[in-house]
């Protein structure tokens, strides 16, 4: 590699002389309001062409006031993926909170056997049995001596593997997809986790946070979580959820 002068550039010990994530998918969660003005059959319809179009299109009932829907939605385009959040806004859909971001395999993944690597770039959403659901972004910590970026490769690739295994101990309880954001959004990474239970999810945050990756490295956004159902049933839940019109006398 040379550099624009014509000699040899300089490698920061920790660069990657690979790629890594160039197969991905383009990832798109949103997170609206649904209010008396939103057309539940178009907003539907707009989630149901989209998955009849060869995208992973999950709903999620969200718990708490951040929204009341949340979706996300994986596939090849990102342009098919704005249409979608373009027919969503019209069938009246309020934007809460939305990310953006692209499927990927780690740099640190080189362990993970290939069906593993396709399963990452190009994932079967959402996991069967796993109705709890929680959102977050992340990235890696780089202030004073905690700078992730300047550790050489083989140390972040030791804590990385230490990482997973802390994460391995709730296989078939915790499905996790990590999507990449850097230069796509406001974090490094948007984390998707699927559980059998709520419980479940909060103990493996809670046991992840104690390893030395995340609890020297890591720094962590906003947190949503909700209830995978199907849309008919989350459009349903939030009808009951608003108040009657006041009658006229």
């Amino acid at each position: 590699m040379t550099n624009r002068a014509g000699g040899p550039s300089r490698r920061h010990p920790g660069e990657r002389a690979d790629t890594f994530g160039a197969q991905g998918w383009a990832a798109l969660h949103l997170f609206c309001d649904l209010g008396a003005g939103t057309d539940d059959v178009a907003a539907e319809s707009a989630l149901a062409r989209c998955q009849a179009d060869g995208y992973e299109v999950v709903t999620v009932e969200v718990l708490g006031h951040k929204a009341d829907l949340g979706v996300l939605a994986v596939g090849p385009s990102f342009e098919r993926l704005r249409e979608l959040q373009s027919e969503l806004r019209r069938a009246g859909c309020e934007p809460r909170y939305s990310y953006v971001s692209a499927t990927e395999v780690s740099e640190y993944a080189g362990r993970v056997p290939e069906e593993g690597k396709k399963a990452r770039l190009h994932p079967k959403l959402p996991p069967e049995g796993m109705p709890a659901f929680c959102f977050y972004p992340m990235s890696r910590r780089r202030r004073g001596d905690d700078n992730w970026y300047l550790l050489p490769h083989a140390e972040r690739l030791r804590m990385m593997i230490n990482h997973g295994k802390v994460g391995s101990a709730f296989r078939g309880r915790v499905v996790q997809l990590v999507t990449g954001s850097s230069g796509l959004d406001d974090w490094e990474w948007g984390v998707t986790l699927f559980g059998a239970t709520f419980d479940d999810i909060k103990s493996c945050v809670y046991a992840m946070r104690f390893d030395e990756a995340s609890a020297r490295y890591g720094e962590f956004g906003p947190f949503l979580t909700g209830i995978v159902r199907p849309p008919a049933a989350v459009f349903a839940q939030a009808r009951r959820a608003q108040p009657e019109p006041p009658l006229v006398p």
